[in-house]
């Protein structure tokens, strides 16, 4: 099977790339669709929510297909993954939520293929424990386990547009947009980069959390929030040293880590990579949002992470490695909208410019394919075949364009008190 760009020609397209090496993602191709079901149902009816949970799976499904097909080598690792539950509520609702996607998706679906442990069977097969945090007790409850995977997520995106570049993709790195404007005379966009301007019919931003800078229209639709990453050498007495057959999030009253355990064959095979921990930051992460530095990290939210894997592993993770216990640790822009749903489509009022962006920290599960259906948008082919898979609630509108940002959905894993979830990502 040939690439199937959608837009002819290839050559037509420029990218603009302000560096190669922006890449915050974990690589943690993870839906977690149950932990967002019940929610999604209740605000947009059972058939959204089904609707979503399949076009997350189908993603991650897809990525890991194009990875395959094309030869890219990126480390990519199909792979269950396990939810650790700390807190009771969660494990309550958990069980729930399952149940309803059960009862709302068709016999044998596999979105909604979940398999709960025991707090024993965590303790035996996935090596995490009890543990006490800042004085309290965080008492495993149980897991759940489903199928997810890995992969790096910046061989990935070069692997891609070395494809892009074999078929005539234009491709300017270190050349970031800095203004961008529409002549109504003609209806071409002028994008400026420091290298000089480009005219085109067409404009996508692929800007994510940086989008408000180039189209003040959505300061507040779009909310950066940077989220923060540890590299950590395994313990000297993880099992597999450190080379885990499975990916983990470790739930908590009001918030979750991710993890990541490079897989065997792999470059730093063994290193757990583990993201997350905004609110165990001050304020519950507030000073994260609105902010766009990448260069620099949270000492809170770093101190916090670099003891993350000995509280949650325990005798499991034994003595640090001879040359420390983190690797590296980094961060990067997220993008987060008033709703908590990606923003794809045609700009309201603005024809020619086009967004897929706003991917609420679970890019890797929803990127692929909302740049799949920008791309049947763009070439006039937005009828019943699209609308039958990709959600409504994704779709950029003058009602959405409206809202303002006012608190993450999908930040927390908190439930609130009528039982609503406010939101895990992965």
């Amino acid at each position: 099977m040939g690439l199937d760009w959608g837009i002819t020609p290839p050559g037509g397209m420029r990218v603009l790339s302000t560096r190669l090496t922006d890449v915050y993602l974990g690589g943690h191709t993870k839906a977690a669709s149950y932990r967002s079901f019940l929610d999604i149902a209740a605000e947009l009816g059972t058939e959204a929510a089904v609707k979503i949970a399949q076009l997350e799976l189908a993603n991650i499904k897809a990525v890991h297909a194009f990875a395959k097909e094309f030869e890219i080598d990126c480390d990519l690792n199909p792979c269950d993954t396990i939810d650790v539950i700390y807190d009771e509520p969660q494990w309550t609702q958990a069980h729930a939520a399952v149940a309803a996607m059960r009862g709302a998706l068709p016999p044998g679906d596999e979105a909604a293929e979940y398999t709960f442990y025991s707090a024993e069977q965590v303790r035996e097969k996935f090596y995490c424990h009890d543990n006490d945090f800042q004085g309290e007790k965080e008492t495993v409850h149980g897991g759940v386990v489903y199928f997810a995977g890995s992969l790096s997520a910046y061989k990935l995106g070069i692997g891609v547009l070395k494809l892009g570049l074999a078929q005539g993709l234009n491709l300017q790195t270190n050349t970031p947009a800095l203004g961008l404007s529409k002549d109504e005379s003609n209806g071409t966009w002028t994008v400026e980069t420091p290298r000089g301007s480009i005219v085109a019919q067409r404009v996508v931003l692929a800007t994510n959390g940086y989008t408000a800078r180039l189209v003040p229209e959505f300061q507040g639709v779009i909310v950066p929030l940077r989220g923060q990453i540890t590299a950590h050498r395994p313990g000297q007495a993880m099992p597999a040293a450190g080379a885990l057959l499975t990916t983990y999030s470790f739930i908590y009253e009001k918030g979750y880590e991710y993890m990541i355990p490079r897989p065997a064959g792999s470059r730093f095979a063994g290193d757990i990579v583990i993201g997350g921990g905004l609110v165990r930051s001050p304020e519950d992460g507030l000073l994260e949002y609105g902010t766009t530095d990448d260069t620099s990290v949270s000492q809170p939210i770093s101190e916090y992470l670099r003891e993350t894997t000995p509280r949650y592993f325990g005798p499991h993770w034994g003595a640090d490695d001879a040359e420390g216990r983190i690797r590296r640790e980094w961060t990067g822009i997220m993008g987060y909208s008033p709703d908590g749903f990606p923003l794809v489509g045609e700009v309201p009022g603005a024809e020619g410019l086009w967004v897929s962006a706003s991917f609420q920290g679970h890019g890797m599960v929803l990127c692929w394919m909302c740049a799949r259906a920008l791309v049947e948008m763009m070439e006039g082919r937005d009828g019943e075949d699209l609308r039958a898979w990709f959600p409504e609630a994704f779709r950029v509108s003058k009602q959405r364009m409206a809202k303002r940002f006012r608190g993450g959905l999908h930040t927390t894993a908190a439930v609130e008190d009528d039982g609503a979830r406010m939101g895990v990502s992965s």
